[in-house]
């Protein structure tokens, strides 16, 4: 698509030249009094010029708005149709609508809710009881403390600008995005040049500073977008709500940004819990909080969200998986960095070949993209729609291994729905150091060995003769040296008897002297290795993943009198909100009899279920339910057999009643398929299946 689109740019530019050039050719010929057939040729040649500009401008704005050239729907278009179908049926609204709402705040409505729920179940399936996980559920409340060994408290922001007039706040990097974005696919005047800075904007967004920002906000003249009033240099917003934890209000707290926190904070219980054995992981699913600047894009970012998150701890010198095998030869989109970095696209990688060659750094990293692909194809999420793309070298935290997104491509572009990152054993070592409990790990060794350990002894007395106050500050500085550092000061000692050591709790150079500290080599014995676990983390944003689950099984289709376009959710059986929909067709005290049975026989079976028995016509049933995305239709026609009709192929079998909910239970458990079902039983060809 996007040689495409740079194709057709440069073809449009080179055709506007040739109009230029032809339309002056035109006035010349008429300013000359050239004969008429010679200026009807140059004006029909400029009408051909003309008309395939059109032709161009029309390929080009169907390129960049993702529709085709014959006008099938926009992504806008598409998008507020699927938007207004969720809204209508309560799959979600906006919270407080009543109160006109509060951008940010969405309420799941009933079919919301069994989506959401059906999700977080197969996920428990398919990491917490496949895997054998320790499932947590913690405080959303954190003391402040917490997050500040974390990094939250000073760094968890966003940049913001502000309306300089009336102070609306604005998040920076979505106000260049947007700019960007419409000049790309409104402008179609643009230059190729032009529009391959602006994606390479786009592409290196995360990675401007607060001035590199501010900058472009101002070489591309861009204002507050309510008022066009000038706006202020951008500058950092902690996303996190602040608030106090008792009466007293000396207690200060925040909600969680992130459900990981309380994981790693538990790490020393659950190991215990785990035998005092490696690997293991944790998992959670709960609520998290940030307080977005500008909040939009419905459910993709919200100020209130669901997370589900694992933290996976390992080794750092093993992160080989025992069930890496399992998804060594899957194959999917990959964008490693160096693809990103030339201009290129994602393209197909065996998941094992990614591993083998270091685009993945390791098993384990590997083994969890694979699960999560996996899982996010088992829920509906188209394959050719979702790619894994790796952090590039300046957006990962400088702790970081390896960190890869998981983005699934939708109405809005490519949205990250899950990341999986290797955060080395930053977490662990950040809260241990904080809090003084050792977070560690150890590995018993069946024979003792003997290891040489350096060892740093400050001289407390001499140190605080020499210090006074800041005794502790320089102890502490002593024995957090490397080995590097230490050798080095142990030799310039013993060569010189003095030598400047900077401490950075003081900010200053002190002189140490040979008396101050005795820096030497001892062999022991040690029977087990102490060691602070790496940890590869997947965390999921569940609202995100269900909203792009919600487009990707969107699809309309025209009515059997071919009058309107009927809405259609195609959820596989597994997320589907209700399984199942019994109908008698037409109101028989007989029929209603059996589809009561029926119900009772799928509630037993624990299917989701609903009953109509109001008259209105089979047709309009079978679209009200197709609207829901509800996977399978009985149909009540006789008290000896009924029909079950699949959604989206309409077809519809014939199975006796006493069969009718093991069938459905078995297609929607996964034991069989629809093609299954269509093999085995009597195949019903009325036309009543049709909408």
């Amino acid at each position: 698509m996007a040689a495409a689109e740079e194709s057709l740019r440069k073809a449009l530019a080179e055709n506007h030249s040739a109009v230029e050039a032809q339309g002056n050719a035109v006035r010349a010929l008429k300013a000359a009094k050239a004969s008429k057939p010679e200026i009807d040729a140059a004006i029909e040649a400029l009408n051909s010029l003309k008309l395939e500009k059109s032709s161009i401008e029309k390929q080009l704005q169907a390129a960049v708005s993702g529709s085709d050239a014959d006008g099938v729907l926009s992504r806008e278009a598409f998008r507020q149709a699927a938007v207004n179908t969720l809204e209508r049926r309560l799959f979600y609204i906006p919270s407080f609508k009543i109160y006109r709402g509060v951008a940010g705040l969405y309420d799941y409505g009933p079919p919301g809710c069994a989506v959401k729920s059906n999700v977080l179940a197969f996920w428990r399936q398919h990491f917490v009881l496949e895997e054998n996980m320790l499932e947590v559920d913690c405080p959303c409340v954190t003391p402040e403390v917490v997050l500040k060994a974390s990094g939250h408290v000073d760094k968890f922001t966003d940049l913001m600008v502000k309306d300089e007039k009336n102070w609306t706040c604005y998040r920076a990097d979505h106000l260049l995005k947007d700019f960007c974005n419409e000049k790309l696919q409104k402008d179609l005047s643009i230059s190729a040049e032009k529009a391959s800075e602006l994606k390479h904007v786009l592409a290196t967004l995360d990675d401007l500073s607060a001035e590199e920002l501010g900058e472009k906000i101002k070489e591309y003249g861009i204002t507050s977008p309510d008022t066009k009033n000038p706006l202020s240099d951008p500058y950092p917003f902690n996303l996190m709500f602040q608030t106090s934890i008792g009466p007293s209000g000396l207690s200060p707290g925040y909600m969680r940004p992130e459900t990981a926190q309380g994981i790693f904070v538990n790490f020393k219980d659950l190991y215990y819990y785990n035998g005092n054995k490696l690997p293991f992981a944790a998992a959670q699913i709960g609520q998290a909080f940030r307080n977005e600047i500008s909040p939009r894009q419905g459910l993709l970012r919200v100020r209130e969200f669901t997370l589900a998150e694992i933290e996976h701890f390992v080794d750092p010198e093993d992160k080989s998986h025992p069930q890496y095998s399992e998804v060594v030869d899957l194959e999917f989109l990959m964008f490693p960095r160096e693809e990103q970095m030339s201009g290129q696209s994602a393209k197909k990688i065996r998941l094992g070949d990614a591993v083998s060659k270091g685009i993945v750094n390791n098993e384990t990293l590997g083994y969890f993209i694979g699960r999560v692909y996996l899982f996010l194809t088992h829920l509906g999420i188209d394959k050719d729609r979702l790619r894994f793309r790796q952090h590039l070298a300046n957006e990962m935290a400088h702790y970081a291994v390896d960190c890869w997104d998981a983005e699934i491509e939708c109405s809005y572009g490519w949205i990250e729905c899950v990341g999986i990152a290797d955060r080395s054993a930053y977490d662990l070592r950040a809260h241990s150091e904080k809090s003084g409990v050792p977070l560690v790990a150890a590995e018993k060794f069946s024979e003792p060995i003997e290891v040489e350990k350096l060892v740093i002894a400050p001289v407390k007395k001499e140190l605080g003769l020499a210090f006074k106050g800041n005794q502790k500050n320089v102890v502490e500085a002593l024995e957090a040296m490397n080995e590097k550092e230490a050798l080095e000061m142990k030799a310039a000692l013993e060569s010189k008897g003095e030598v400047e050591f900077y401490v950075c709790t003081l900010g200053k150079n002190v002189p140490i002297k040979k008396n101050m500290v005795s820096i030497s080599k001892e062999k022991k014995k040690e029977h087990q290795r102490v060691f602070t676990p790496s940890v590869i983390e997947p965390s999921f944003g569940i609202g995100r993943i269900i909203y792009c689950l919600f487009e990707h099984s969107f699809y309309t289709r025209p009515s059997k009198a071919g009058d309107e376009q009927l809405n259609v959710f195609r959820f596989p059986p597994l997320v589907a909100p209700i399984k199942c929909t019994v109908f008698p067709l037409v109101q028989n005290q007989q029929y209603e009899d059996v589809a009561k049975v029926i119900s009772k026989s799928l509630t037993a079976a624990g299917i989701s279920h609903k009953i109509d028995i109001t008259g209105t016509s089979i047709g309009k049933r079978y679209a009200r339910t197709d609207e829901l995305g509800v996977p399978f239709a009985i149909t009540v026609d006789s008290t000896k057999d009924v029909t079950i009709r699949e959604r989206d192929s309409k077809l519809q079998v014939r199975v006796g009643v006493e069969e009718a909910a093991t069938v459905v239970k078995s297609v929607t458990d996964g034991q069989i398929t629809w093609e299954d079902v269509w093999a085995n039983f009597p195949h019903h060809t009325s036309g009543s299946g049709d909408d």
